[in-house]
């Protein structure tokens, strides 16, 4: 049986950030790697993608690849996108995350608009986007990375002021990592998926992979409603 094409193009963008040799079992099964550069995961941490029911874990050491093959023996890869199954496993300092994965091809994007607002474009230096980042705190900015995108910004004004936008930065595997900000008195209106579409669309005309990467259910709920697909997840560990 062939596999999903969405599937394989990100599991092929997770053996690359892996920085080793590694590829995900066909059915199944956690591979335990040793890559002190991988990129799933902060320097010197244990990074884990499951993706597809299979699992690839990046160590930074022999010694930590060893705890953590010794530690994971026997359970199942779907169990390692719990982070309580992680914490009852191995001795945790920190774990951040986790987040899930999602992507969407052409023929499953659902693009939104809404009546009434316009969506317009800004290069993603404009300073107009760090003054929407302070409305929304240190946190949410972090996490939607509009400071990094390599596209332009899709923005929604209210009186002037910015308080919804989009973008992506491009990933290896020519994917199209993309973050969504709004500021939080304009939630709940729809604002991030009117300019996530824009976004995403953008991002597939120039054939790239667009990917959603969420850790609150609200970020999920945008994803699902643009005909994004959640494939798996990831989370990094620093070992105690």
């Amino acid at each position: 049986m062939s596999m999903d094409p969405l599937l394989a193009r990100a599991r092929g963008l997770w053996e690359e950030l892996a920085s080793v040799p590694v590829s995900f079992t066909p059915t199944g099964g956690v591979r335990v790697v040793v890559s002190a550069g991988s990129r799933t995961c902060p320097p010197g941490w244990v990074g884990v993608v499951v993706l597809g029911g299979s699992a690839i874990v990046t160590a930074p050491g022999e010694d930590a690849a060893t705890r953590v093959r010794d530690a994971l023996a026997g359970l199942p890869a779907r169990a390692l996108a719990d982070a309580r199954t992680i914490r009852g496993a191995l001795p945790v300092a920190r774990v951040l995350g986790p987040a899930a994965l999602s992507y969407v091809s052409d023929d499953r994007f659902r693009p939104v608009s809404l009546a009434g607002l316009t969506v317009e474009q800004l290069p993603g230096e404009h300073p107009d986007l760090r003054e929407l980042e302070n409305l929304a705190g240190a946190d949410d900015a972090d996490e939607a990375g509009l400071d990094e995108i390599t596209s332009p910004a899709f923005v929604i004004r209210e009186r002037g002021q910015v308080v919804a936008s989009a973008g992506y930065r491009l990933w290896p595997s020519r994917t199209a990592h993309v973050g969504v900000l709004t500021a939080p008195a304009w939630r709940g209106r729809s604002l991030a998926r009117a300019v996530g579409s824009e976004a995403v669309a953008h991002a597939l005309a120039a054939g790239l992979l667009p990917q959603w990467r969420a850790r609150v259910p609200a970020s999920r709920r945008v994803a699902l409603a643009l005909g994004f697909r959640e494939v798996g997840a990831q989370l990094s560990v620093e070992l105690a």
